[in-house]
């Protein structure tokens, strides 16, 4: 049983922040989905992968966590945000390589 230390990026759908700080525990999924041919849906008899999601404030209570549990885990760290530091005047500037247009 393979669990994934992880915390999740930001939401696209909104601007804020908010439960970002948390990090997260999946497991690993142990059979491939299928589809059921009654209703189409994707099923699978594994509830720890689709079910199961702890949360803790910070990774090492994660970790913690999953060692004393006895669960094996891939810790990933969150890569770095880059940041595009711009201006309204940039828009205006002398050396633009582009037109500004309306």
């Amino acid at each position: 049983m393979l669990a994934r230390i992880f915390r999740p990026s930001k939401n696209a759908m909104q601007s804020g922040r908010a439960r970002m700080a948390e990090w997260v525990l999946e497991f690993e999924p142990k059979d491939a989905r299928r589809s059921d041919p009654l209703m189409g849906w994707t099923v699978t008899a594994d509830t720890e992968s689709s079910q199961v999601r702890l949360e803790f404030p910070s990774k090492d209570e994660a970790v913690r966590y999953a060692e004393t549990h006895g669960i094996a885990f891939q810790l990933i760290d969150p890569a770095p945000a880059k940041r595009i530091i711009k201006a309204y005047a940039d828009n205006f500037a002398f050396g633009r390589r582009t037109p500004w247009t309306h």
